[in-house]
């Protein structure tokens, strides 16, 4: 096969056929769950992703002699990241191919040239420009169907990597956990000690106005902190925070919300979960138009039996105090009324035991595990 590699702008209008070839890629396979095609654009556009003020990114699509697309990866370069850890690494990501070695040494060739242009001399992914992004390639549970907030691949991905000298760097575990009918009991007591003990109670929201004024911003600076010490971990800067308070907090449902202050009023834990998308970006395709609002409404409103816990966040001076407990004591009663009957942990690190270990007092089980993979270059 004779592969062409081009680098593709980042612009609105080059970036489409970027975006929609793993929807392509993947259309037969009914474990893939694609994303929402114009929040994938949006985040490699210079001019709307506040990461850019940081970060630097090269895009790159791999085309066989008859010029069908047989390949694309991203290449980005978080400079904020690198300050920190002393490293110069790049990040590869977005990152899908047919299960060719021509087609994929030539689109890592193409990305770690570039990287070594910007002067790296390490090359780590998939990952994006933030903890907000993608993260992780699957090595476990290829017949599960993924979330919004996951990445999906096939096996042979993994098979390229290592022949390329890629090792494994972090890895991620994914559980899928039956909701229980009831608070369990041991988690009831624990959270009425450490509310009495802390004087801390769950405050509920009707308005999105009054929660983005009351706390949006402490949201945002609580995840800054609680998560800092995770791996590859970059603060949120404001202009990311004003960014992600619009678009996030104008589409999660208040309800599975679960927000933990003290007698002050002062955030102390933070609860988000949706329902799950997964279904509903299937049908849609990662479209909007004609009918994919439809199906994404539906997915928010609409009858669903999967909830997804998107993230926890608790302040570091609470941490391994028993909050965790208030946050599922509040929404496990919403789960159930609104008739979830399994929840999705997405990815928690294999290493962070604390998240790990408040599963064993629900049934569950371990149905994904992905990682990063690193090499010099």
């Amino acid at each position: 096969m004779s592969v062409e590699i081009v680098n593709i702008p980042l612009r609105k209008s080059a970036l489409r056929k970027f975006v929609q070839f793993p929807i392509d890629l993947y259309k037969d396979n009914p474990c893939y769950v694609p994303p929402l095609i114009s929040d994938d654009i949006a985040t490699l556009l210079p001019d709307k992703n506040p990461a850019f003020d940081y970060c630097r990114a090269a895009a790159f699509m791999a085309y066989n002699a008859d010029g069908r697309p047989v390949g694309r990866i991203a290449v980005l370069i978080n400079d904020v990241v690198n300050e920190r850890t002393g490293r110069r690494e790049a990040r590869f990501g977005f990152v899908d191919f047919i299960d060719d070695a021509e087609v994929v040494d030539a689109l890592f060739d193409a990305a770690i040239g570039w990287a070594r242009e910007q002067g790296m001399n390490e090359l780590v992914g998939p990952m994006g420009f933030s903890d907000m992004d993608h993260e992780g390639a699957l090595t476990f549970g290829y017949d599960e169907m993924g979330t919004m907030a996951t990445i999906y691949n096939h096996p042979y991905y993994i098979t390229h990597y290592e022949r390329l000298g890629f090792v494994k760097d972090a890895t991620w575990v994914e559980y899928r956990i039956t909701v229980p009918k009831e608070i369990p009991e041991k988690f009831k007591r624990i959270a009425d000690i450490v509310a009495r003990k802390y004087g801390l109670r769950s405050v509920k929201f009707t308005s999105r106005r009054k929660l983005k004024e009351a706390y949006g911003q402490a949201l945002f600076d609580l995840i800054n902190e609680a998560y800092d010490h995770l791996y590859g971990y970059c603060p949120l800067s404001q202009r990311q925070i004003d960014y992600y308070i619009d678009q996030y907090l104008g589409i999660i449902r208040l309800d599975c919300i679960s927000v933990i202050v003290d007698a002050d009023d002062q955030l102390v834990a933070l609860g988000i979960s949706m329902p799950s998308m997964s279904k509903a970006l299937r049908k849609s395709r990662g479209r909007l138009f004609p009918t994919g609002w439809y199906h994404l409404l539906q997915g928010i409103h609409g009858a669903n039996d999967v909830v997804d816990l998107l993230l926890i966040a608790v302040k570091k001076e609470y941490q391994s105090r028993g909050v965790n407990a208030l946050l599922f004591a509040d929404l496990i009663p919403i789960f159930n009324k609104e008739g979830y009957k399994e929840a999705e942990s997405n990815i928690e690190l294999e290493d962070n035991e604390a998240v790990r270990l408040q599963w064993q007092y629900y049934d569950h089980r371990l149905h994904r595990r992905r990682s990063t993979f690193r090499r010099s270059i």
